[in-house]
């Protein structure tokens, strides 16, 4: 069975990111970039399931430009036996992305699709959904474990309740949360045998699919500053400022 690993490039997650004077974005110019927690997650468990003999390739997909490569490297690095990258100088929302997905999907024929439940750029969380939907494939959101048998995938999801436990018939969409495990350290020949790994690259065009951006970001703005607390004398007072200054009560 093959399974395929969506990866975005991301801003890393130590960086403390800064509004663009314009107001138009995140600045990105010289910024660390690397792989999408999540995604890294996903990648992870995709090739624990090779490890167990159930899977027997494991095929990491990127969207973006030429740099994103250097995320693909990583997944292989990891474990994916493979690579490809859908370039792009375009950017790419969700929709778009999930549309590539189902293209690839249509082409590769995985029996599981596993990626992260959102990105920490934009944190939209609706890739894997809107994929589901477009492929007419059974789908499992933020999950905690995931267990192959046979034809059928049984996948524990974090809810607001508790956990849940559902199976899917395969093939199915995974989205995966972050205690679903701990991503392996890269280690460096496992980097250098990364390099000789297959990295295909493909254009949107060459899958039929059309990425123009349907939505448009008016203006990006920093959370405004926290002031700073206040002591009280006692619990009287402490209603008092609830209740007239913050005006919670």
């Amino acid at each position: 069975m093959k399974v395929l690993v969506p990866v975005k490039r991301v801003v890393d997650y130590n960086v403390k990111v800064r509004v663009k004077s314009d107001q138009s974005g995140v600045d990105i110019a010289n910024v660390k970039m690397s792989m999408n927690p999540f995604d890294e997650i996903a990648v992870e468990e995709a090739v624990r399931l090779k490890e167990k003999g159930v899977v027997t390739e494991v095929i990491a997909v990127s969207c973006g430009d030429a740099k994103c490569q250097e995320t693909l490297r990583t997944a292989m690095a990891i474990g994916a036996d493979r690579g490809i990258l859908v370039e792009t100088t375009e950017e790419l929302q969700p929709l778009a992305v999930a549309k590539l997905l189902k293209a690839l999907v249509d082409k590769e024929q995985p029996g599981l699709i596993i990626l992260g439940k959102q990105a920490i750029d934009d944190d939209a969380n609706q890739t894997g959904q809107m994929l589901a939907a477009l492929a007419e494939l059974p789908q499992a959101t933020f999950a905690s474990k995931v267990e192959v048998a046979g034809e059928k995938v049984s996948v524990t999801r974090e809810v607001d309740g508790g956990l849940e436990t559902i199976s899917l018939s395969l093939p199915a969409v995974v989205t995966t949360d972050l205690r679903l495990n701990e991503p392996r350290y890269v280690t460096l020949p496992n980097i250098m045998k990364a390099k000789k790994k297959q990295l295909d690259t493909v254009k949107p065009e060459d899958l039929g699919v059309d990425v123009k951006p349907r939505l448009k970001t008016l203006k990006v703005a920093e959370p405004p500053k926290r002031g700073a607390g206040v002591k009280v004398a006692d619990v009287a007072a402490l209603v008092d400022k609830l209740k007239n200054e913050a005006k919670v009560i």
